[in-house]
């Protein structure tokens, strides 16, 4: 087979071989994700996927897309690649499962300054592992070489994610009920919402991230760098034994913006900010950067990735079924008549 190669187009920065020489890097991780239904390896001009759908009335496929944000700013300073592609399956994954959808498969886009093999393979990694993480497969992407638009050290990193879900098992916000138990699902930390609040509160370009915060129990970096914490398992185990009424996932605009989300007119989400198990991470932030409480709970998940409105007579089936799929979870309020979707109380 003919070897492609072009002296033009490396010279003006682009390396083809350094893209295959990506693709042989990560195999092995990709590997890692295969699930039935995967009908195709990397490589191909499209990846294909045929799904189970036995014993559904009427599959539904539902899609998220997402990124990083300028969380990768903190991986580009520590030269740390290989969570963020956690961060990435996570801000899709988490999303579709609200509906209560299923994951099925992910897609990746990686474009660089400049395309490093090693780099690009250590990314995919952590795309891989959130894959394996959410019970999907990752079944193509897409690397980028991007000189003269990006330095030759930046990259970016985005995806989505397909689930499928049967019509008449799809969760509204009309089922939500008066009386429901809203249960907060622990976060890993500040997951990938609010860094550029992040990175000016820590002024992150001139800091010491490998220093060790005592009130952290770690270093800073590896703080900012927590990955996002994968909710899909537990969430569809809680779906199987309980009767969850509504999911929301804790992403950009904090509870103030997502919460109402899952809310149908006339009833009101009461959250108790007194039970909330706020990580210190968070108030660091809020004391370095002097940010509002008002604020702190409109940009970041404050310790709450998740929030699920259960039946009350099913909420301990529900905690049962999160704690066994090693999820920290808590009743953090209840589901009560009024004109606001959502309180803080």
């Amino acid at each position: 087979m003919a070897k492609s190669h072009s002296a033009s187009y490396a010279a003006a920065g682009v390396n083809i071989e350094a893209g295959y020489e990506g693709v042989r890097l990560m195999a092995e991780d990709v590997k890692r994700t295969r699930i039935p239904g995967v009908l195709s390896d990397i490589g191909g001009f499209g990846g294909l996927f045929q799904p189970d759908l036995s014993g559904m009335e009427a599959p539904v496929f539902v899609s998220g897309t997402d990124g990083v944000g300028t969380k990768i700013r903190i991986a580009q300073l520590l030269d740390k690649h290989d969570t963020v592609g956690v961060d990435c399956v996570a801000m899709c994954a988490n999303d579709i499962v609200c509906c209560g959808a299923r994951p099925l498969f992910f897609l990746d886009y990686i474009a660089l300054g400049k395309n490093d093999p090693v780099k690009v393979a250590s990314i995919v990694s952590g795309v891989a592992e959130g894959c394996v993480q959410s019970g999907c497969a990752l079944i193509g992407g897409e690397t980028a070489e991007h000189p003269g638009v990006m330095a030759a050290d930046d990259y970016d990193l985005a995806g989505f994610c397909v689930g499928v879900v049967d019509r008449k098992d799809i969760i509204v916000p009309e089922m939500v009920q008066e009386g429901d138990v809203l249960i907060a699902l622990a976060s890993s930390g500040i997951h990938s919402n609010g860094y550029s609040l992040v990175r000016k509160v820590f002024d992150v370009e001139h800091a010491d991230l490998s220093a060790y915060e005592e009130r952290l129990g770690m270093t800073l970096g590896e703080a900012l760098l927590m990955p996002t914490k994968l909710y899909v398992k537990p969430v569809l185990a809680a779906i199987k034994a309980a009767e969850v009424h509504g999911i929301s996932h804790i992403t950009g605009g904090g509870f103030f913006e997502n919460i109402p989300r899952m809310m149908p007119e006339g009833l009101c989400a009461e959250v108790q900010k007194d039970r909330i198990r706020i990580p210190e991470i968070f108030r660091i932030i809020a004391e370095k950067g002097s940010v509002p409480e008002r604020d702190m709970f409109n940009t970041y998940n404050m310790g709450i990735g998740m929030i699920m409105a259960v039946s009350q007579e099913t909420a301990e089936a529900a905690l049962e079924a999160l704690a066994g799929s090693g999820t920290d979870a808590y009743i953090v309020g209840r589901v009560t008549a009024g004109k606001e979707k959502f309180a803080l109380c």
